[in-house]
């Protein structure tokens, strides 16, 4: 489920979204993945490939495919109750409109 969601990331981005370079990590229940965004492109990888990211995220693969598929927008009881975790949840929103979400 979550492999699929990152695997496709780059088909759909778009770039316009990203003037400059941030760099989101991602914690996906004992999965990991590091996704770079920018003007010249989307960049997934598996694992953690950075020091530090602009943007962290934690949450199940279930929250996760709740989010990207079902369309579902986390709020702040989410955040509160700990579905979600993040550090910068403005950039959360932005990386989902960098993929139409």
């Amino acid at each position: 489920m979550a492999n699929d969601i990152f695997s496709g990331l780059a088909a759909g981005y778009k770039k316009e979204i990203f003037s400059v370079k941030k760099v989101f990590y991602f914690s996906v229940d004992e999965a990991r993945w590091t996704v770079t965004l920018g003007p010249e492109g989307c960049l997934v990888e598996e694992g953690k490939t950075v020091e530090e990211a602009d943007c962290v995220c934690k949450t199940s693969a279930d929250f996760l495919d709740r989010i990207w598929t079902g369309g579902y927008r986390p709020s702040a009881m989410d955040f509160m109750a700990g579905k979600i975790k993040s550090n910068a949840p403005q950039e959360l929103q932005r990386f989902l409109a960098a993929f139409g979400k």
